[in-house]
């Protein structure tokens, strides 16, 4: 009985010596150790900001776009501490500007499957202050980066200002 004679089997064969070599010859992949700590860059476009005056909307009148700059240090699996740095840019009327600094320590909680919470503490150069949710999800992992999407949505008090809710999309690389 010659294999030639049966190349249906021959071919069964030859996948399944192949995928079974590749599984015995790929490395193991080890769990990370903790303390663990990962930077980031992003990139973030506030979409609406709802106060009592209204709401307005970035790209309408002006726009305005922020790069958080941050480091993670994940002190477990589950639990972790933040902080990140934002300089936003403003251009409207034909001119642009370095508009504000944010400075947004926090605390971050891996809530599974690629997600995770940052719960921040805002301090602005404008003089406004407040916190921000951040929910956050890996959108694809790679050897030695991540991509990521998240939804921040600041709450700003201070500096004669009402209090005023924002949402916004922010994309990133995770290293």
């Amino acid at each position: 009985m010659s294999i030639l004679r049966y190349p249906r089997s021959f071919l069964i064969l030859f996948i399944m010596t192949g995928l079974l070599s590749h599984k015995v010859g790929a490395q193991p992949t080890q769990p990370p150790t903790y303390p663990r700590m990962a930077g980031y860059l992003g990139v973030l476009h506030p979409l609406i900001t709802v106060d009592e005056k209204g709401s307005e909307t970035n790209f309408s009148q002006y726009y305005a776009v922020g790069f958080p700059i941050g480091l993670n240090l994940w002190k477990t699996k589950k639990l972790g501490f933040s902080v990140e740095v934002v300089p936003t840019i403003r251009a409207e009327n034909g001119t642009s500007r370095v508009a504000n600094v944010l400075f947004h320590p926090g605390v971050l909680v891996n809530l599974g499957h690629d997600f995770t919470l940052a719960s921040r503490l805002a301090f602005e150069t404008s003089g406004r202050y407040g916190f921000t949710p951040v929910l956050n999800k890996i959108v694809k992992k790679g050897q030695t980066n991540s991509y990521f999407v998240a939804i921040p949505i600041p709450v700003r008090f201070g500096n004669d200002r009402p209090t005023s809710l924002t949402v916004g999309l922010q994309f990133g690389i995770v290293f």
